[in-house]
């Protein structure tokens, strides 16, 4: 076989591998949105992840939300990045995509609550938010600094909470109230959650 034939038989052949690595990457089955009532992780431990908010407390958690987001890069580095491990489980990108999101949405909510009176949080979707924003077809670079990014901003707003700040309030869709404390509890979980997930591969 000539040279020339070879090469391009070889390029077709390599472009039929992108394109069949395309198609499953656009046919990833969406994630069944996780419906549990996670409030409880404020109060007792997550048997989960080990995570137990009574053990700190609301003043640290700007110290404790720098560690996590300083795990992240190295996540976003893996060459399994984008992989899913099933099909129920977000892949390392689309977890830490979603984890950037949570720190805008709590730095948001944070906001109203030091700024309004017991306000009412618009609502949030957070399975449809992956799926339209096709979390998995994201940079892992550039998500990598929009989370430490974002992280970091949110760790000086909780670092400027004043000692009365800590117990306004402010309320869900569902109708869950929240303190500034109670929900900067349940915001680490998330996040310290999601990191567990992604570390047990």
């Amino acid at each position: 076989m000539r040279g020339s034939q070879a090469n391009r038989l070889s390029s077709v052949a390599r472009d039929s591998q992108r394109s069949v690595a395309r198609i499953r990457e656009d046919c990833l089955m969406p994630i069944i949105p996780d419906t549990k009532n996670w409030t409880w992780v404020i109060e007792r431990p997550c048997p989960e992840c080990g995570f137990d908010a009574s053990t700190f407390d609301a003043p640290d958690v700007a110290a404790l939300l720098g560690d996590n987001a300083a795990a992240w890069p190295a996540v976003l580095e893996r060459a399994d990045v984008r992989v899913r491990p099933d099909d129920a489980t977000w892949s390392p990108l689309e977890y830490a995509a979603h984890v950037r999101d949570v720190h805008r949405l709590y730095f948001e909510r944070l906001t109203l609550m030091l700024g309004d009176d017991d306000p009412l949080f618009p609502n949030w979707d957070q399975d449809a938010t992956a799926i339209t924003d096709r979390y998995n077809d994201h940079n892992p670079t550039v998500v990598s600094a929009e989370l430490v990014e974002s992280a970091h901003a949110l760790a000086v707003a909780f670092g400027t909470v004043s000692d009365d700040g800590w117990q306004r309030t402010g309320r869900r869709s569902d109708g869950v109230s929240f303190t500034v404390e109670s929900i900067s509890k349940y915001y680490l979980h998330d996040v310290v959650h999601h990191l567990w997930d992604v570390t047990l591969r």
